[in-house]
């Protein structure tokens, strides 16, 4: 099961923040990286359907989120659309296994946002800049900083965390190398995996 991150006093008046805030808002809706959050992440990218594997209770923790009401929304970096090593064929297949093993699983994904440029093209998309986050709050009609991001990578919390929104960082993928680094966005939590999260996120409402 996961806990919340070292620096116990910090973490426990930032659960305590959490709480206060969950309970203002009207709609409950998060945002979850893909890769190294739901599925095993690859240094030589995730290609095709083949490669994409999820990771180890990831679709039921999204089941217990959509169960429970919340909305689940998918950002994530793709480039390798951009550096040729993948195309929307092959995107849509791993998309489409995704809500496949989620829906087996009792959940549902309500929208997958993507940037399909390379780091160099100078996008307002690629995390860890804010488009997306910016997009998925327009799209739901809600105010950037009552959004929530659960990644593996730094560059996930700070996309959230510059708009104001809070951020949790999961140990799987890149996570336990990201947490190491340290430099985390104020008031970061950390767990174990995805559905330690949601059971976390579970218990603020």
């Amino acid at each position: 099961m996961g806990s919340l991150s070292a620096g116990a006093e910090t973490q426990r008046v930032s659960a305590l923040a959490w709480h206060r805030t969950a309970q203002e808002k009207t709609m409950k809706l998060v945002i979850l990286d893909r890769d190294g959050v739901i599925n095993h992440d690859r240094d030589d990218f995730v290609k095709n359907s083949m490669e994409w594997v999820a990771l180890d209770r990831a679709p039921e923790a999204i089941a217990l989120l959509s169960q429970a009401g919340w909305k689940v929304v998918i950002a994530t970096n793709q480039s390798g659309l951009g550096r040729g090593l993948s195309d929307m064929h092959a995107l849509n297949a791993m998309h489409e296994k995704m809500h496949r093993m989620v829906q087996r699983a009792g959940g549902r994904i309500d929208a997958i946002f993507f940037c399909p440029h390379t780091p160099d093209a100078g996008c307002q998309c690629r995390k860890p800049k804010s488009g997306m986050v910016i997009d998925i709050a327009e799209r739901y009609g809600v105010k950037p900083d009552s959004l929530i991001m659960i990644g593996d990578s730094l560059r996930d919390l700070e996309s959230v965390a510059a708009v104001g929104g809070r951020s949790i960082l999961v140990k799987t993928g890149k996570g336990s190398a990201t947490l190491e680094k340290g430099g985390l966005p104020a008031g970061t939590l950390v767990f174990d995996d995805l559905f330690a999260a949601a059971e976390f996120l579970l218990s603020q409402i």
